[in-house]
């Protein structure tokens, strides 16, 4: 495993994190509390520091394992957590959205409470969840300012969703000088990625980015094939059926990434699991594709088995994309692939009323 730095806080995270989001949820598939700090305990062991959740998940259940999880080993991890969504007002209701409270009584109320369940007195990077760019008001840079005066938070995020998008809140993170800003990212899904990589270039900011959903909710690490079928409660089933019968024809283009086939352990070699001599699978190209980008400090998939963890935490040692794959990656992105059909995903999230969208020239429709 390596190793970055957050922005211009020393604050360090593994280049592949946990997504602390199917810690405590059903969303990405059924899991005893058990179970899921086994997986923590599992990522721990292959060199996994960085743990992402958010206090949202499960109403603050995630929070509790996750702080529970790693209470004896609290000085060597980096834990991030996410605040903004009423969820003490509010009830659930399926996947829908709850409403936000990005005030900043609230905020410091929330951070209060999530110290509290992580069992911690300090959060090393706080992240404001799905704000909105008019609720990144001079009052809540402000309170994020207090924060880190009073020791509560070492370095300050802000997590881009739920839905793709979000150019304008990007943006102003990136122009404020935050240390992190989380978003969708990956080879089938560049747009947001690429207009943030070259915000930082304009301005010369030091904001770290870190994508989640690497592989393309399944596709890229083929754990969502033609024969799949999701379960009713399966996060990755709100995605359109076109989406996914194209991206199907587009892993077939980017083969050329993969080396070689999952192996066992061989134990004369001395190499563990997830580990191969100079090769590396889809998935794990998938996560290197992104760690090639300068301004990423850190990957967060979405660990499901500890067979995930195995191959994913290894992507940081496989071999770097060469100049020639990259180039090729981007030759087949530019061209779509080479598949003339719709793929249903036509639009990205605004808060704006889709300016932001029309300002980077993007060939996209703001999402209703």
């Amino acid at each position: 495993m390596q190793y970055q730095t957050l922005g211009t806080a020393d604050v360090e995270v593994s280049e592949v994190g946990f997504g602390a989001w199917v810690v405590g949820t059903d969303w990405w598939g059924d899991r005893s509390e058990t179970d899921a700090i086994e997986m923590i305990d599992h990522a721990l062991d292959r060199g996994i520091t960085y743990f992402d959740t958010g206090d949202v998940y499960g109403h603050g259940r995630s929070e509790e394992l996750v702080g529970e999880a790693l209470a004896d080993v609290r000085e060597d991890v980096t834990i991030a957590t996410k605040v903004g969504y009423d969820f003490y007002n509010n009830p659930q209701a399926g996947h829908g959205e709850l409403p936000k409270a990005m005030d900043p009584d609230y905020l410091r109320e929330a951070v209060e409470q999530s110290l509290e369940r992580l069992d911690t007195d300090y959060l090393d990077v706080l992240q404001l969840h799905n704000a909105n760019v008019d609720e990144i008001t001079p009052d809540v840079l402000e309170l994020l300012d207090e924060l880190e005066e009073e020791g509560l938070i070492r370095a300050r995020g802000l997590a881009l969703g739920p839905s793709i998008g979000w150019l304008a809140e990007g943006d102003l993170a990136i122009e404020e000088e935050f240390d992190s800003l989380q978003l969708v990212w990956n080879v089938l899904e560049q747009e947001v990625g690429n207009h943030f990589l070259e915000t930082i270039e304009r301005t010369g900011s030091s904001t770290s980015l870190i994508p989640r959903v690497p592989h393309s909710s399944g596709i890229l690490n083929e754990q969502v094939t033609p024969e799949t079928e999701l379960d009713a409660g399966d996060h990755r089933g709100f995605r359109p059926d076109a989406w996914y019968e194209t991206g199907w024809e587009k892993l077939e283009t980017l083969r050329f990434l993969e080396r070689a086939e999952r192996s066992s352990v061989d134990t004369s070699s001395g190499r563990g699991p997830g580990e191969r001599d100079g090769e590396r699978t889809m998935g794990q190209a998938a996560i290197a594709w992104l760690l090639s980008h300068e301004s990423v400090a850190s990957v967060t998939p979405t660990f499901r088995t500890a067979d995930d963890i195995d191959e994913w935490a290894a992507a940081s040692d496989v071999p770097k994309l060469s100049d020639e794959e990259l180039a090729r990656v981007a030759d087949l992105y530019e061209d779509d692939f080479g598949i003339d059909r719709e793929d249903g995903m036509d639009s990205l999230r605004s808060s704006v009323e889709g300016e932001d969208i029309r300002s980077a020239g993007l060939d996209k429709l703001a999402a209703d």
